[in-house]
């Protein structure tokens, strides 16, 4: 809860600074699939460039009987360029990632390659329940258009790089230490469908 409650100071404060400026509020759609409530912030630094903090949280267990659960928080700052104007059209741009997480017992789809240990994320995810942070970065490519007065909708995909450094337990609860663990990975740091609205 104290983590939620940070993120929304930080967007609070983002806005606060940004309230002379044209800036939108937006939400994830295909990240909600995932149960995380989440929500971005972006301003427009000029006519072409932009600046968005975003951030997702994650406190459920899904199932208590097989510790099925995601619970995470995510944040990501991002710089924006778009070739026509902010917030219209096809854009590019360079951002961060932080998380800490608590996972066991979901498939997470081979998006995902182990640089150091060559093989695929899915396998830590499924065998075991997972507990650290990871930190990267990444090099997204969207495309946002109007679909009605002050909304619009966005898709955005992006490739990247994590470091990230891990407990490994027996996937039942109070499972067992197993190991710790750390991997360089390469794979999707973007993906969305997102619902923008457009504050000025």
């Amino acid at each position: 809860m104290k983590r939620f409650l940070l993120i929304t100071l930080v967007f609070l404060a983002f806005a606060e600074m940004s309230f002379a400026q044209k800036f939108a509020a937006k939400t994830n759609a295909l990240y909600w699939l995932t149960t995380t409530p989440n929500l971005g912030l972006e301003v427009a630094l000029d006519d072409r460039w932009t600046l968005e903090v975003a951030g997702g949280y994650n406190p459920w267990t899904l199932s208590i009987e097989k510790n099925i659960k995601a619970k995470h928080f995510l944040v990501t700052p991002e710089v924006r360029y778009w070739f026509c104007e902010a917030f219209l059209g096809h854009f590019i741009g360079i951002n961060g990632n932080y998380t800490q997480f608590n996972i066991s017992g979901i498939h997470v789809p081979a998006a995902f390659y182990k640089v150091n240990n060559k093989g695929f994320f899915v396998d830590d995810l499924l065998s075991a329940r997972s507990q650290g942070w990871a930190v990267g970065g990444g090099l997204p490519y969207g495309y946002s258009w109007p679909i009605a007065k002050r909304w619009n909708m966005e898709f955005t995909i992006g490739v990247g790089y994590w470091y990230t450094e891990y407990d490994k337990f027996e996937s039942r609860k109070c499972g067992t230490f197993l190991s710790s663990v750390s991997n360089h990975v390469v794979g999707l740091t973007d993906l969305g469908i997102s619902f923008i609205y457009l504050i000025k």
